[in-house]
């Protein structure tokens, strides 16, 4: 397995079935599988499980953003799940942050596994500083992420999401071996879609990534392999210039 694609999930926004065919071909050169809302919410754990039958590394990305007792209870869930990675919101706070990282180190030592690590999302990829303004938040996007990057690190997080445009700033400020997941990867003439602050994946790594979140440009493509493969080329190249 190629330190290359380990850096690479796939964003499974698609029927299960659909989702499970995909990787199944991308799987020589996509080491990670990104169960989010649309799939967790049809079919639950299970959609969990048939990517980890399938060799994948699961990225459960739900987002949890609640009191610091209802996460908790749902990170210790899915720490039983044995998934890599769970994500929360980091503006729910430092006691909601905290009780996530305990809740996932909880649920996973019960059942003899390594707990997940937990992702704290600081500023969607698809809001730009007029929409952070809409709903309150005053400064650019690059402000909220860095204060809210802040506080998920103190919290105990493992790390950040947040855009490749911001990644380099968090690589510099975070502690040595934090995790930084960008999604809105966009490969060279890929369309942007509904990402505000999307970067190719040689940007992504070169900013200083750790993971790259990658959906319609793959799933979407003619031909998923070759996209898979030209994404995983290009991140290796760019490693191997490091």
């Amino acid at each position: 397995m190629s330190a290359a694609k380990d850096r690479i999930a796939l964003a499974a926004d698609l029927p299960l079935a659909q989702a499970l065919s995909v990787y199944g071909q991308v799987a020589p050169f996509v080491g990670v599988a990104k169960v989010g809302l649309s799939l967790f919410v049809e079919h639950g754990p299970a959609a969990v499980v048939a990517f980890q039958e399938r060799g994948a590394r699961v990225f459960l990305d739900l987002k949890l953003h609640d009191i610091p007792n209802t996460v908790g209870l749902a990170a210790e869930r899915a720490g039983q799940l044995g998934v890599a990675y769970l994500t929360i919101h980091a503006a729910g706070g430092l006691a909601m942050i905290r009780a996530a990282v305990e809740g996932a180190a909880k649920g996973a030592a019960s059942v003899g596994k390594a707990p997940p690590q937990i992702l704290a999302v600081t500023v969607l990829t698809s809001m730009s500083d007029e929409s952070l303004a809409s709903v309150g938040v005053a400064g650019r996007a690059l402000e909220q992420v860095d204060r809210l990057a802040g506080l998920a690190l103190s919290g105990g997080a493992a790390g950040v999401v947040c855009s490749p445009r911001e990644a380099q700033l968090l690589r510099v400020k975070l502690r040595a071996g934090a995790v930084i997941c960008t999604p809105g990867i966009r490969p060279e003439g890929s369309a942007a879609d509904d990402q505000a602050r999307a970067e190719t994946p040689a940007a992504a790594i070169h900013a200083g990534a750790s993971l790259l979140v990658v959906g319609r440009p793959i799933y979407a493509s003619a031909d998923p392999l070759a996209a898979a493969r030209s994404i995983e080329a290009e991140v290796a190249l760019t490693l191997g210039r490091a």
